[in-house]
């Protein structure tokens, strides 16, 4: 099949690269032009593990192509993704002004049948906005279809190839058969494709984050229960991750959720109730709790140094709102730097991939470390802000010899409490005792 992608983001650019892997002809466009001549010249624009030997192999197999030109991008495209950005307005609504632009620029340029496809994040309603704005101006038939991404970054390329399900939102019995015979090579295994009106299928996308979203922070509440009360999260956690009506997956506690998806997604589902006069008490609660999350080890920083943090060095480990990917959008580090500095501390940081995206973002105001242990020396006490495999099973001793102060403020959970103990170190974390409140009671 011949493909257009508009838009060569991180949801484009999975999307472009893994429908070329499957045999398609693809053809992304974007009105980036150095980012256009960078994917031309085979330097990939965003880190996503796996990404780069499919880009590698269909762009020398001429399957993958890129332009700035729309008219020239789907000229013979029987299906044209819209990936493009959805930004949160100052009211929580998602803007759909990019996506209603190419919409109206296409209705000028189509010259045959296609399929116009919804694929970035949009509130319920946008495939009638979609359909309205083409429509102005084509004279060919065309259909829209909604067709939302579940994608995490850092297992992106697996979750595109091997989906749990594909939902396809249209009434249109050619735009099924079209999207059918797309997607057909994802799911031989039988994994579906479902399908459902244009409106459902915008809702299944803010639905399924947003429960997702309750799930982190409902377990988020429950450590800092266990903190009070005196009991381990962690034993919380296996204990109701086995049971098969609650899963294992998304009852990890930490420091908040953070990225380009959940954030964004829940304050628009809560705008969206809002348009419908609908209070969604849940959502609002979710909110608010993550963002007390994040900052949750702060206090706990300033009362070990006694309230004072002026001049103190605090090393950070992480960047990233999460591991695999370089992806720094709300992410927790970028908050407790900012509390760190206005606390009066230096802050000194190392992430394996996202450091030159914190540089973009706040320059100077951090110094920037070679390696993970580089980033410890006079530091007076360690942060965990992103759970990087190679921070799992660190060089204690190591670790020991360069800090001022042996001790770790640990926002994702990495360490046993024993463990961290034999080495001397202080170690507070998430909902369980601090290494400190161990010793003082034997």
């Amino acid at each position: 099949m011949r493909i257009a992608v508009v838009g060569t983001g991180y949801v484009g650019l999975v999307t472009g690269t893994c429908f070329a892997e499957t045999g398609n002809y693809v053809t992304c466009v974007d009105i980036d032009v150095k980012k256009v001549e960078s994917l031309r010249k085979g330097k990939i624009t965003i880190y996503e593990p796996g990404l780069e030997t499919l880009f590698e192999r269909n762009t020398k197999e001429g399957r993958l192509k890129f332009t700035t030109d729309l008219a020239e991008g789907i000229e013979d495209a029987e299906v044209i993704f819209l990936a493009l950005p959805t930004p949160p307005g100052e009211d929580g609504s998602a803007d759909l002004k990019y996506i209603l632009g190419v919409a109206h620029d296409l209705g000028k340029i189509m010259k045959k049948y296609a399929v116009i496809v919804d694929k970035s994040t949009v509130p319920v309603g946008t495939a009638e906005k979609v359909i309205k704005a083409i429509s102005e101006n084509a004279t060919v038939g065309f259909d829209v279809v909604s067709n939302p991404e579940f994608l995490r970054e850092g297992v992106a390329v697996e979750d595109f190839m091997k989906p749990d399900r594909v939902v396809v939102g249209t009434e249109s019995e050619a735009a099924k058969k079209v999207m059918e015979r797309l997607y057909a090579p994802l799911v031989r295994q039988g994994n579906p494709v479902i399908f459902m009106d244009e409106r459902s299928a915008e809702m299944t996308k803010y639905a399924a984050n947003s429960f997702l979203a309750m799930k982190i922070t409902f377990m988020n509440e429950i450590a800092n229960l266990c903190e009070l009360a005196g009991a381990d999260v962690d034993h919380v956690r296996r204990g109701i991750g086995t049971d098969s009506r609650i899963g294992k997956r998304f009852l990890f506690p930490g420091i908040g959720y953070g990225g380009s998806c959940f954030p964004k997604d829940v304050q628009a589902l809560e705008k969206t109730a809002k348009e419908y006069n609908y209070n969604f008490k849940i959502l609002k609660s979710v909110m608010s709790v993550n963002e007390k999350q994040k900052t949750k080890l702060i206090p706990q920083i300033k009362e070990y140094f006694g309230g004072d943090l002026k001049g103190k060095t605090i090393a950070l480990w992480g960047l990233a709102f999460k591991p695999y990917t370089d992806d720094i959008r709300e992410a927790p580090a970028l908050y407790n730097i900012r509390s760190l500095r206005n606390a009066g501390a230096k802050v000194v940081v190392y992430d394996p991939e996202a450091m030159p995206n914190i540089k973009k973002e706040i320059g100077r105001k951090v110094k920037y470390a070679e390696t993970q242990y580089d980033v410890l020396d006079g530091a007076d006490a360690l942060m965990i802000m992103t759970e990087w495999p190679e921070f799992r099973t660190p060089d204690f001793d190591r670790m020991a010899e360069k800090m001022n102060n042996k001790v770790i403020f640990d926002g994702r959970n990495l360490y046993d409490l024993n463990r961290v103990e034999e080495f001397g170190f202080d170690y507070f974390s998430i909902g369980r005792k601090s290494v400190r409140q161990l010793t003082e009671k034997k």
